[in-house]
């Protein structure tokens, strides 16, 4: 699908999943010391509010404003992954222990630990259960799904009869534990199945979940009653919770308060009394908000954030905010459409897409564009935070800006380069030093790329990669468009339908969530056959490769380092996309009282049970 369940807005162009400033989830319980402050206030984004409350979240719906900043507060998942700014299981914060494999991998067993629900029943296997039987039947409005993958590799779950917090899934095949663990395991949430198994508001709970046909009648009442905000304050569904807070007050207009839930089984218990979260119809608003705040102790946002167009006023905040850049478990990219009868023969040659990697100056986008405010991307899994995952290869930037390495690729392999012209095909056929298959005689290098519309900054980005990209003579032509147009367009070609659109560029990076595991799967992706391929959710430019599969494939089968070091080497040298940077999600500022706010999490995950006054 065009519009990734992953793909998050940076604050320059407002984003349909909801761009948000969010906080660490950390362990430590640091003593507080309240000052003057019993409360903390968070500054949501225009268009970004909270608008949906059940945590098997519709696609137009999954975002971050909904699913980091308000679920998660609310209804934790069954395993976290954040920990003190690093990508990796955390078992402190998890619902579980760690799952238990057997069977080779073809089975996994879960225990709940026995934290209470707000209503101070356990959560169980049954809650477990229940999202599993509403995912199942209702994946097709799941976001996160890919056929084959969750929850189709689950054939059964089984409680165990001698512990009711004890879920055994039996799998269609054998997993890693990474992948299964980081990927499949991270996205499922226990919902309260005493409460919400129910088919009606009027009608009784009961074990409707048990049967496809009764899981589609319950997961279709919840998402209507999830869909009515202004009834989330006195729905009684919502009312029962797991996580450190509960709903106080909610109107449709995004403002939101939350106090404490006493029952929260987790290590850190909240310490505000009152958590509030405020909208914001435009960014200039929220930050003559934070200009006119005159102490620590007198400020009406006290986590908002500074405009990325804004960057360079970073110090007029500085008597009482602490500027914090804020990296996320991304990677940034622009789309090149392989499926394209007439440039997609151009981009299925390596070396010219090796061309135009050279062409990328991510340093000086970095320096220049981006103010320092972006981390670079050089292949398929996060460079920053530092991960287990990455390995030496892509780290050392295979494709460093090299102009000269450009034109000398596209020279020995048939082109007349014309720098600061438009490039052509001098030898066209599939021999060595031949333009290769598909790319006729006299073609030019002459490419459209079109990106969103709305921000100064993705605007000179462009205009310096036409810059540099003209330096071996390939021809840019730049338009804007709306958000949804641009990704609304960049979808794979289909037989007799047009499809025009060469290069695309939606200033979302990717961000691996809720698949932590940076297996590739939903990117690159590519089944069935030669004639009628069947591309991952967000392969957008039809990028197929027998390697890439295989490689794919073996991150899920297998360990952790060697398969995905031969799929992240892989995939970096055979650039299905061109690798831009990364923009920081955000440049959080922050009341130099509030403590515990840190290290801001690459997941997008908010925690302010963590935060305290001093």
């Amino acid at each position: 699908m065009a519009t990734s369940s992953r793909r998050f807005e940076t604050s320059a162009a407002l984003f349909i999943l909801g761009a948000v400033l969010l906080a660490a989830c950390g362990d430590s319980s640091t003593p507080v010391t309240h000052v003057t402050k019993t409360s903390a206030t968070f500054a949501e984004q225009p268009g970004a509010i909270p608008n949906y409350i059940f945590p098997l979240t519709p696609g137009q719906f999954y975002s971050a404003a909904n699913v980091f900043q308000f679920q998660y507060l609310l209804y934790r998942p069954l395993y976290s992954f954040s920990t003190n700014g690093q990508v990796q299981l955390n078992s402190s914060l998890s619902l579980a222990d760690r799952p238990v494999y057997s069977d080779g991998g073809k089975s996994v067993t879960v225990t709940l630990k026995g934290w209470r629900w707000s209503d101070g029943l356990p959560v169980t296997a049954r809650d477990v259960q229940f999202w599993q039987n509403l995912v199942a039947a209702d994946k097709a409005y799941w976001p996160a799904y890919v056929p084959g993958e969750y929850p189709d590799n689950v054939l059964s779950t089984t409680i165990s009869a001698a512990n009711p917090l004890q879920i055994t899934f039996n799998l269609d095949q054998a997993y890693g534990s990474y992948f299964f663990t980081y990927n499949e395991l991270s996205q499922i949430t226990p919902l309260p199945q005493h409460l919400w198994d129910k088919e009606s508001a009027a009608g009784p709970v009961g074990n409707y979940d048990q049967t496809p046909a009764g899981a589609k009648a319950v997961y279709a009442f919840l998402d209507s009653q999830s869909r009515s905000v202004g009834t989330y304050d006195t729905n009684p569904l919502w009312q029962v919770v797991s996580g450190p807070w509960r709903l106080k007050s909610m109107d449709t207009e995004g403002n939101l308060r939350m106090v404490p839930n006493p029952e929260y089984g987790g290590p850190v218990k909240p310490t505000l009394k009152e958590f509030d979260e405020v909208p914001f119809t435009q960014e200039t608003v929220e930050f003559n908000r934070l200009r006119a705040a005159s102490s620590v102790s007198n400020t009406a946002v006290d986590f908002g954030y500074l405009p990325a167009d804004d960057a360079a006023l970073k110090g007029s905040l500085s008597g009482v905010y602490n500027l914090d850049p804020w990296t996320t478990w991304s990677i940034n990219y622009v789309g090149v459409n392989f499926t394209n009868p007439v440039s997609g023969p151009i981009f299925s040659q390596l070396y010219f897409r090796q061309a135009m990697q050279d062409l990328v100056d991510q340093r000086r986008l970095i320096d220049k564009v981006f103010l320092g405010y972006a981390t670079p991307t050089y292949g398929p899994v996060p460079i920053t935070p530092a991960s287990q995952f990455v390995d030496a290869y892509e780290q050392g930037n295979p494709y460093a800006y090299n102009p000269t390495s450009a034109q000398a690729l596209l020279q020995a392999n048939g082109w007349t380069v014309k720098s600061g012209g438009v490039s052509s095909c001098a030898k066209p056929g599939t021999a060595a030093g031949d333009c290769g298959a598909g790319v006729k005689q006299g073609q030019p290098a002459s490419l459209s790329l079109q990106y969103v519309s709305g921000s100064p900054r993705v605007t000179a980005e462009m205009n310096q990669l036409v810059s540099d990209f003209a330096l071996a003579g390939i021809r840019i032509r730049l338009s804007q468009a709306s958000y949804d147009a641009v990704l609304g367009s960049a979808v794979p070609c289909t037989p007799g339908a047009a499809c025009t659109w060469d290069m695309a560029y939606w200033d979302t990076p990717w961000i691996y969530s809720p698949d932590y595991y940076p297996s590739g799967d939903q990117l690159w992706a590519c089944t069935g056959s030669a004639a009628s391929p069947v591309y991952a959710g967000s392969n957008v430019g039809g990028y197929c490769d027998p390697q890439a599969e295989a490689d794919i494939a073996a991150t899920e089968s297998s360990g952790l380092i060697q398969p995905m070091d031969s799929y992240e080497t892989y995939i970096a040298k055979a650039l299905p996309v061109l690798w831009v940077p990364v923009p920081d999600y955000a440049l959080a500022e922050i009341n130099k009282a509030l403590k515990g706010t840190g290290p801001l999490d690459p997941l997008l995950v908010i925690c302010p049970e963590n935060w305290h006054w001093s």
